[in-house]
């Protein structure tokens, strides 16, 4: 017997909405579609800017009471990369996620995956024997593009020499 596909997150997180008691809604459905697409974290200005452009108006408060919905249910996981400001990106039920470097200089945020660091997660789970719900790693730097002007690189630049 061939085992049916799994649904989409936005199926996925339609029901649990619905499951929730919450009613259908064109802003939510927006919201909920575009991050589903998205290969990593966006910023509410972000979300709010390509709903826009994609002739999709939805005010930056709705987006933000959905996006608090939303992670509430745990449909979405909020992270925290500096900068003041939260991204936020689909919570996969499958439990698969990425990590995140930021560029200090410039801002961009890129996602990665390694498979050793989970290992090595798990494995220090073990050794204090703590039980890991979650986990986020972000890492801060500077991007390819950026090089040495990286905040560290200028305050070098700016130490007095050494005699």
């Amino acid at each position: 017997m061939a085992k049916s596909p799994s649904p989409s997150w936005t199926e996925y997180a339609g029901q649990r909405l619905a499951d929730a008691g919450f009613r259908r809604g064109g802003a939510r459905a927006a919201v909920i579609a575009l991050l589903d697409g998205q290969p990593c974290a966006l910023t509410a200005f972000d979300i709010e800017d390509v709903l826009r452009d994609g002739g999709r108006a939805v005010a930056r408060a709705s987006i933000y009471r959905i996006l608090d919905e939303l992670v509430g249910l745990g449909l979405v996981t909020r992270i925290e990369v500096g900068q003041g400001t939260a991204r936020y990106e689909a919570a996969r039920p499958d439990g698969h996620h990425h990590h995140h470097m930021v560029c200090d200089a410039c801002g961009d945020v890129f996602p990665f995956a390694d498979d050793e660091l989970e290992r090595t997660i798990d494995r220090l789970a073990g050794r204090v024997a703590f039980d890991i719900a979650e986990h986020d790693i972000v890492l801060h730097g500077s991007c390819a593009d950026c090089g040495r002007e990286g905040p560290r690189a200028r305050m070098a630049d700016d130490a007095p020499a050494s005699a």
